[in-house]
């Protein structure tokens, strides 16, 4: 958390300043930050926000004297609180007035009433290798609230109105005072709303709000990987008093392939060769994302051995480089050989000096053998 400027040095006064200097000088920068004259300058509502602090501790003389004497340690609360906002609204339930007459928001147009984003929703998609690979789109069902058509969004049933809160006069917000501390709470009676809705809406029952299947294209780019996350912006929920909506998170898997084993943006591909490929050297065919492709393996190739095509992988769903297929080979040794095979391969064994397991005889070689010497008996 960056550290905290000085009060003084926020509203550009001395620390012998009065209250007329101390206010005026808070009302020159809070204009001049104020929200309403910078629309989508986060800059100005920060520096908003910081005068406000600077100006709720130097007009207040408890306060003030604490942090004279102790800085900003002397503000802390048993719980740690430092003075702050976190919502415009806030600065405007308590110094509101103080902008009256400049057709900006105060008093009359407090926290509750400024437009809220909606929340934002989440949901899964599942998709097959090469859809990953190529790009795709998917269509995706998901249900959000949607305004209610029956009462326009109001909450109330149609021919009534909403009435301001009698708690706490429409503000939404009520400020208590606890020592030499100011606190703002939301309002219990209309929770936040600033209204009351006595007569609901049959459908929505005052929420203003239904829930409603909707369908959705969603466009996924070439190479995502499980565990990325596609957002599709303004799909979320709607917002609170005509705010924008909130966005939708898609959360991508990529299911398992029969052929190909994903390791970041390389595939790797295990491919079975016999013995005599292996040492005679062969061209076989191999699997790639888009079809067949040629391999030619060197004679003496071992098992194990891992031939590299470069760009044969998952394309970068940032426009980088593809990653490449590694390609393993595995030498397959023949359970069952036939008498020609057997005898070729003891000829190669009594060539290399092999030693190797003697002939063994069938089941009926045998049992005629044991016949064989029953009789001679």
């Amino acid at each position: 958390m960056p550290e905290k400027r000085d009060y003084y040095e926020v509203l550009g006064v001395a620390q012998d300043a009065d209250a007329v200097e101390i206010k005026k000088s808070y009302k020159k920068i809070a204009l001049k930050n104020h929200p309403d004259r910078n629309p989508d300058d986060e800059s100005a509502v920060e520096r908003f926000k910081e005068a406000a602090e600077a100006f709720e501790v130097l007009s207040n003389p408890d306060k003030r004297a604490r942090y004279d004497r102790f800085g900003h340690a002397g503000l802390q609360g048993g719980g740690g609180h430092q003075p702050g906002f976190t919502d415009v609204g806030d600065i405007f339930s308590m110094f509101g007035d103080i902008f009256d007459g400049f057709g900006l928001g105060g008093s009359r147009q407090a926290g509750r009433q400024r437009p809220r984003r909606g929340n934002h929703l989440q949901t899964g998609l599942s998709i097959d290798l090469p859809d990953a690979a190529s790009g795709c789109s998917r269509t995706i069902e998901i249900s959000r609230h949607e305004s209610c058509a029956t009462c326009s969004g109001s909450g109330a049933r149609p021919g009534s109105e909403a009435e301001s809160c009698d708690y706490c006069g429409g503000h939404g917000r009520v400020v208590q005072s606890q020592g030499i501390f100011s606190v703002q709470t939301t309002c219990p009676a209309c929770r936040g709303e600033g209204q009351i809705i006595r007569d609901k809406c049959d459908d929505c029952r005052g929420g203003g709000q239904v829930p409603r299947p909707v369908t959705l294209d969603v466009k996924i780019p070439a190479g995502i990987d499980s565990g990325m996350r596609l957002c599709l912006r303004g799909e979320g929920e709607p917002g609170g008093l005509s705010g924008p909506r909130g966005d939708l998170y898609v959360d991508i898997e990529v299911r398992e392939h029969q052929l190909f084993r994903r390791e970041g943006p390389h595939l790797v591909c295990q491919v079975p060769i016999t013995f005599t490929q292996a040492a005679l050297g062969a061209e076989i065919d191999i699997p790639v994302l888009e079809g067949r492709h040629s391999l030619e393996v060197p004679s003496g190739t071992q098992p194990g051995h891992v031939f590299q095509i470069r760009g044969g992988g998952m394309p970068d769903p940032r426009g980088g480089r593809a990653g490449n297929l590694m390609v393993e080979v595995q030498v397959e040794v023949p359970s069952k050989l036939g008498d020609e095979q057997e005898e070729l391969l003891r000829q190669l064994a009594e060539i290399e000096q092999a030693n190797v397991s003697p002939h063994r005889k069938s089941f009926l070689d045998t049992l005629m053998d044991w016949f064989s010497s029953e009789d001679d008996n």
